[in-house]
């Protein structure tokens, strides 16, 4: 484990290379199966309650439809989540062909809300565990590794491709101390992975 400013986080996290590659994952970690959606801070309630008119006409009428049923938000203070639809698809998820995108995230980036999405979705592949120390790890997914093989092809370093999730959730000088740890391994030096990558789904 690597500690920045008391939030631990695995030391593979500054190996691996990441950059999704939406054509052939088709957005799957938006359509996880198992039934409970993106965790979700508790004061990120309120945000999805207060944006929700604003990406409502975004939605399928059967994710519609299961918010009228079940409702946007399932859970209890410090344990909530999004609805799924089918034991799957987040209900807040809406589709560009079959690839499945953030209606929160398409809204934000057509200026129409100030909120872009859940931090969880923001920082996946990275997960928090926010019980002390505050540590992070990365989730490896087997929709995802046409994600890793995309990284390394291209360069792009998964630090690098999470720095505005990141910068989000711990801070830019937080982000500039990680790279300082990143540029400090030989391995990464010889690397040279881009460190600033817009990261969208």
């Amino acid at each position: 484990m690597i500690v920045i400013d008391e939030i631990a986080l695995e030391e593979s996290i500054l190996q691996r290379h990441f950059a999704c590659d939406l054509g052939r994952c088709q957005g799957a970690c938006c359509t996880i199966p198992g039934g409970r959606g993106a965790p979700l801070a508790d004061d990120e309630v309120d945000s999805i309650i207060e944006a929700y008119p604003s990406i409502k006409k975004y939605l399928p009428p059967e994710h519609l439809a299961v918010i009228e049923t079940k409702g946007m938000v399932e859970g209890t203070p410090g344990n909530y989540a999004t609805v799924c639809v089918g034991q799957r698809a987040c209900v807040f998820v809406c589709y560009e062909g079959k690839i499945a995108k953030c209606a929160f995230e398409r809204a934000y980036l057509n200026r129409e809300t100030s909120w872009r999405k859940p931090q969880s979705c923001h920082l996946f592949p990275i997960r928090i565990r926010t019980s002390a120390p505050t540590t992070l790890r990365y989730e490896p997914l087997e929709e995802c590794h046409s994600a890793e093989s995309n990284g390394v092809s291209s360069g792009v370093s998964l630090v690098g491709f999470l720095h505005e999730s990141l910068q989000r959730a711990f801070g830019a000088q937080w982000v500039a101390e990680l790279k300082k740890v990143m540029e400090s391994q030989p391995e990464e030096r010889n690397r040279r992975s881009n460190l600033s990558v817009s990261h969208s789904c």
